[in-house]
């Protein structure tokens, strides 16, 4: 496996060693003894999968402390621009963001610490996402912010006439200077 920390600390690309041949292809996602001795001690307790179709747009999501999650995410099914936000207080990279393509193709996986808004927008005909997180989905501390906020200004990379397919939920959020966070950098 090989990983590149961003230019955002904290935030890691791993791209796996693949093993294909005309059978098909082998490859280790996730092996705990390295990825802590590149990344750091992380208990991920709950592996999730979701199915979204192309236009669809998730995020930007985070769950406040004491629920805060760490995420490894990776696509095993089409083709995704996956994005991670840092939203620590006090980090000089606050409110910059990182932009990842991940495919079932490229095999590539994102690790995005706590402190961090997540979103990704679906650029196949369908994708299948599969994370791993480090604490449980808790309702009541889940927080957004809204994926078009100017402020942080992502390129979605979404082609002009292309309909954007959002929830409610994720067009009602607030921007990043209106959103209630309690992460704090810390060096």
């Amino acid at each position: 496996m090989i990983y590149t920390e961003t230019e955002i600390s904290g935030v890691w690309i791993m791209e796996p060693n693949v093993f294909a041949d005309a059978r098909g292809y082998f490859m280790e996602a996730y092996k705990k003894t390295e990825f802590e001795q590149k990344i750091g001690q992380v208990d991920f307790i709950q592996d999730n999968e979701s199915s979204s179709t192309q236009g669809v747009l998730r995020g930007l999501h985070y769950q406040l402390e004491p629920y805060a999650q760490s995420k490894l995410v990776r696509v095993i099914q089409g083709e995704a621009l996956d994005l991670a936000v840092d939203i620590r207080k006090g980090s000089p990279t606050f409110g910059k963001y990182i932009a990842v393509e991940l495919s079932g193709e490229n095999k590539r996986q994102l690790f995005i610490p706590k402190g961090f808004a997540h979103g990704f927008y679906v650029m196949s005909e369908t994708v299948v996402f599969t994370y791993k997180v480090d604490n449980p989905y808790m309702p009541a501390h889940e927080r957004g912010i809204r994926f078009d906020d100017p402020v942080i200004g992502v390129d979605w990379r979404i082609i002009q006439g292309n309909v954007v397919n959002t929830s409610e939920k994720d067009r009602q959020a607030p921007g990043l200077c209106d959103a209630e966070i309690n992460f704090e950098y810390k060096k």
